[in-house]
C-alpha cells in the first residue's frame, strides 16, 4: 500500500477498528456495533488509507489482524479510553466546581475502572482497596478480571488497551514493559507449604501450578537440590493448597496465596536466602494520571501499610 500523508482518524472509526479485531469478521463487528458489514467494510478500507497500512486479512474464515492491525487495535482501545476519561473528569470537575459534588472534583468521577489481577491478588490484595475506593469514590465502578499471569500476564492486557490498571509480577528480571509506568506495592515471601505435622516434609512430591517459579524465582530454585519435578500440576495455586491440605504433598508458594491457609497444612520460613516475588501495578502513561486510577493505587499502598 502506498504511503499517505497521515489523516486524523475519527472515533467512531476507531471503534469499528476496535470491534474487528475483537470479533475477529466484519460481519460479527456489525452486528455488535448495529451497522450494515458495507458499512464496517467501508470504514476499515477508508482507515487503511489514512494509516498507511493492511490492518485486517480477509479471509473465509473472516478477518485477522496483521500486525500492524494488531497495533491499531491496541492504539485505538487507548485512545477510546482516554476520550472516556476525558468526559467522565471534566464532568467530574463541572460538578464540583457547581456544587453539586461533595467538594472534591476527583470524589465527583463516576465510570467504569477496568482491572486486571492474577488469582491471588484478586482475591486478598484488591478487596479492600476497593471498599476504600468505594468509600471515597462512590461513582468509580470497578470491573476486575481474573487474567493468568503467564505470557503478557496483566500487564499485557493494559498494553493492549484492555485493562486501565494491572497487578502484576513485577523485579528486576521482570520489568513493568515498555511503554506503561508502574511500581511494586508489596515484596511478598516463598514458603514450604506441607501437611501439618508431617516429619519430613522435604522428602514428599512437589505440587506446582503453572503460573509459579517465574524468572523471580527461577535462580533459586535452580540451586535447590532436595526440589523434585513436579508430580501434580494444577491450574492455579488455591488447588495446590488444597492438594497439600489432604496430604498429597508439600509446595512451594508465595504469601499472598497463602492468605487464610487452613489448619491442615504448616507453612515452614525457608530461610534468609529464601526468594521474593514483587508484586505492583501497571497502567499506560496517559492513564497514571486520572483520577480512578490514582484513587485505586492509593487504597492499594493503603493495604499493605
Amino acid at each position: 500500500m502506498s504511503r499517505t500523508t497521515p489523516a486524523d482518524l475519527a472515533p467512531h472509526e476507531l471503534r469499528i477498528l476496535v470491534a474487528v479485531d475483537q470479533e475477529r469478521g466484519f460481519s460479527a463487528a456489525a452486528q455488535a456495533l448495529g451497522l450494515t458489514q458495507s458499512a464496517v467494510s467501508h470504514s476499515i478500507r477508508g482507515t487503511e488509507r489514512k494509516v498507511g497500512a493492511v490492518l485486517f486479512d480477509r479471509g473465509r474464515k473472516g478477518a485477522t489482524p496483521t500486525p500492524a492491525g494488531a497495533a491499531a487495535a491496541a492504539h485505538a482501545r487507548r485512545v477510546l479510553r482516554l476520550l472516556d476519561t476525558l468526559v467522565a473528569e471534566a464532568r467530574g470537575a463541572a460538578r464540583a466546581a457547581g456544587g453539586r459534588g461533595d467538594g472534591d472534583a476527583g470524589g465527583g468521577v463516576t465510570g467504569t475502572l477496568r482491572i486486571a489481577a492474577f488469582r491471588s491478588a484478586a482475591l486478598y490484595l484488591l478487596p479492600a482497596a476497593l471498599g476504600r475506593l468505594a468509600a471515597s469514590h462512590p461513582g468509580i465502578r470497578p470491573e476486575v478480571r481474573v487474567v493468568r499471569e503467564l505470557g503478557a500476564g496483566t500487564a499485557g492486557e493494559v498494553a493492549e488497551g484492555r485493562a486501565d490498571v494491572g497487578i502484576a509480577t513485577l523485579g528486576s528480571t521482570s520489568p513493568v514493559p515498555a511503554g506503561l509506568v508502574g511500581d511494586v506495592l508489596l515484596e511478598e515471601p516463598y514458603s514450604l507449604v506441607h501437611p501439618a505435622g508431617h516429619p519430613d516434609p522435604r522428602s514428599l512430591p512437589l505440587v506446582d501450578w503453572h503460573e509459579n517459579c517465574g524468572s523471580y524465582t527461577r535462580e533459586w530454585w535452580g540451586r535447590q537440590d532436595w526440589i523434585p519435578s513436579a508430580t501434580v500440576l494444577t491450574e492455579d495455586d488455591g488447588a495446590v493448597l488444597s492438594m497439600v491440605s489432604n496430604g498429597h504433598g508439600m509446595a512451594i508458594m508465595p504469601a499472598l496465596s497463602l492468605t487464610g491457609a487452613p489448619d491442615t497444612v504448616e507453612i515452614t520460613d525457608l530461610g534468609t536466602v529464601r526468594p521474593t516475588r514483587s508484586v505492583g501495578y501497571v497502567t499506560t502513561p496517559e492513564l497514571a494520571h486520572s483520577v480512578a486510577v490514582r484513587a485505586l493505587i492509593r487504597e492499594l499502598r493503603a493495604s499493605r501499610a
